[in-house]
């Protein structure tokens, strides 16, 4: 396939986010490493998916997927799917390693080594990264595009994330599953998940979706960052992208979504309706609004204290 040349208005990334279930972390110097990783790749990039006829610019969304790292390239305003390819961490398993001794090699003559040294450590670096970056080109060959230094950015993104990589693939888990429903997953849901996974760190799946596709809200960043939860991390998925049909847990959160998970016939040990309103329609000044969303996450937060360790106890049970 004949690469065209890159158009810098709409062959690039804008907006990164991950996987909050299978990407995930309490401790600030990993969360600090694949932010910077994700901002330096926003930050000057060229890229686009091969063989679709949708235009840039594109969202890239990371998840794991046992020995896998998922490329999924979305609308960055309705978060579409535009394409999906999975990206072996096999080849690139020598490059990591040698990537992470490199860059303690680097910090330890920055505090002590000469100016000489510096220079050789990091041009050992940089021909380390080089490396990657055609690695990284061709396994994705015919799937994305993009240039050399995308290439190099996208590589330190992925050994920002890559340790997550050994973790059990959710099909195989024997975490109880909950699953919440709105309207877009664009507020209810998502915040409803993350404060699952909050109070019960590595002890549930949660997942979210919306009936129909949403945008990503900045209402939901602020006052979810409030209590200490990133959610820069969400990408807004609908109904059809779920993989399962079974989980232990159903709580939708609307009444489309309710409807919805009837329709659809999915399927749980336990289900549960909590129509609760929509913050995004409320009206007034700026504190108005969040106010509003403050009492969302406060409704939300109180009622999952009192509600999910019962139906966490029903699915042990029954497990």
């Amino acid at each position: 396939m004949d690469k065209r040349p890159f158009d810098p208005k709409t062959d690039r990334i804008v907006t990164v986010t991950l996987d909050p279930n299978t990407i995930t972390s309490v401790d600030p110097d990993e969360v600090h490493e694949w932010r910077i990783a994700s901002y330096d790749l926003i930050d000057n990039n060229r890229f686009y998916p091969a063989r679709v006829s949708a235009t840039g610019p594109y969202a890239l969304h990371l998840s794991i997927i046992q020995n896998h790292i998922v490329l999924d390239v979305r609308h960055p305003e309705t978060f579409k799917p535009i394409a999906a390819h999975y990206l072996s961490l096999t080849p690139f398993r020598s490059l990591i390693r040698d990537y992470f001794r490199i860059r303690e090699s680097y910090y330890e003559a920055i505090r002590s080594a000469s100016t000489f040294q510096i220079e050789a450590v990091d041009m050992g670096r940089r021909g380390l990264h080089n490396q990657a970056a055609e690695l990284l080109i061709e396994r994705l060959k015919n799937k994305l595009v993009m240039d050399l230094e995308t290439a190099r950015r996208l590589f330190t993104l992925i050994c920002a994330v890559q340790p997550y990589a050994a973790r059990v693939p959710e099909q195989d888990s024997q975490l109880p599953t909950i699953l919440f429903v709105c309207s877009m997953n664009s507020v209810r849901s998502p915040i409803a998940a993350a404060l699952a996974r909050k109070h019960f760190p590595g002890h549930i799946i949660a997942r979210s979706a919306g009936v129909r596709s949403g945008k990503v809200d900045h209402f939901v960043h602020e006052v979810m960052e409030e209590i200490g939860i990133d959610m820069s991390v969400h990408t807004p998925h609908t109904m059809d992208e779920l993989v399962a049909s079974s989980f232990d847990a159903i709580i939708t959160l609307a009444d489309d979504a309710k409807a919805a998970v009837d329709a659809r016939g999915l399927q749980a040990q336990t289900m549960e309706h909590w129509p609760l309103e929509d913050p995004a329609e409320a009206e007034g000044t700026r504190e108005t609004v969040l106010a509003a969303y403050r009492r969302l996450r406060d409704q939300l937060d109180a009622r999952l204290r009192e509600a999910l360790p019962n139906m966490l106890e029903l699915a042990q049970k029954s497990g």
